[in-house]
């Protein structure tokens, strides 16, 4: 097993196929995936069709976490790499894979990193997708890029497999540092949110929007916690201030 799959954690969103379950299951057992997670499943993960794909991924549908949202199913994880099979994306960049999933197996802690996949029918919204600090997209033909679920997630495993966390990073000398969980990210964005509404600078019908920016923004960076931390502190301040200005 290697050093980055002991914590690498698959995430299919709103699957629609058994066959497609236990195919991916199967995926797992074969690069010794950590766990397969499964948000909203719209199928049995535990049917007979399934069962029989997975062969002997079996395991990882019977012990599958079930999870209501992608943020809940990935609020643990330091890392976090989306797909994206749609040319709709609006304003969120997409990395090349490569970069994005050596940049996904660099993290040196024993922490967990994950793998998000879409919807057959329609992959991730972008709102999923802002989930992530990157997104990847195959090369695909550009007239019909959207691969099956189960394709899509073996030429993933199949190419992050190939890079070996000493290939680029070995040399290194950057302090390592712990990335904002998706789920900080997301409270930190919600209460960027409500402070701004609240002294005016965002507008109820723009502020969806402002936001989506911001949170790309945040991604790119690749804000840390202390980023976090300290961001909170200066909103909860300026909101002290506000309330207490002409007491």
């Amino acid at each position: 097993m290697s050093i980055f799959t002991k914590k690498l954690k698959v995430v299919i969103v709103e699957p629609l196929g058994e066959i497609n379950i236990g195919s991916v299951a199967r995926l797992c057992r074969n690069f010794e995936v950590d766990e397969l997670r499964i948000v909203s499943p719209r199928c049995d993960p535990k049917h007979p069709d399934a069962i029989r794909m997975a062969v002997h991924g079996r395991k990882f549908l019977e012990d599958a976490s079930i999870y209501s949202s992608l943020l809940d199913a990935i609020k643990d994880c330091v890392r976090v790499v989306a797909t994206c099979g749609r040319t709709d994306h609006g304003e969120i960049p997409l990395q090349t894979s490569n970069s994005a999933l050596q940049w996904l197996i660099s993290e040196k802690s024993s922490k967990p990193i994950a793998l998000v996949f879409g919807r057959e029918d329609r992959g991730l919204t972008n709102s999923e997708l802002q989930m992530a600090q990157k997104v990847i997209s195959l090369n695909a033909s550009p007239t019909y890029p959207s691969l099956n679920l189960s394709h899509a997630v073996a030429v993933i495993l199949h190419e992050l497999n190939s890079f070996s966390v000493k290939s680029s990073y070995r040399d290194k000398k950057n302090k390592t540092y712990e990335l904002a969980s998706p789920k900080e990210l997301n409270d930190c964005i919600e209460d960027t949110k409500e402070l701004l509404l609240e002294i005016g600078f965002l507008q109820e019908h723009t502020a969806k929007a402002r936001m989506a920016k911001i949170k790309s923004f945040l991604n790119r960076a690749e804000a840390r916690k202390e980023d976090i931390y300290i961001t909170r502190g200066i909103l909860r301040q300026i909101r002290w201030f506000s309330k207490n200005k002409n007491l």
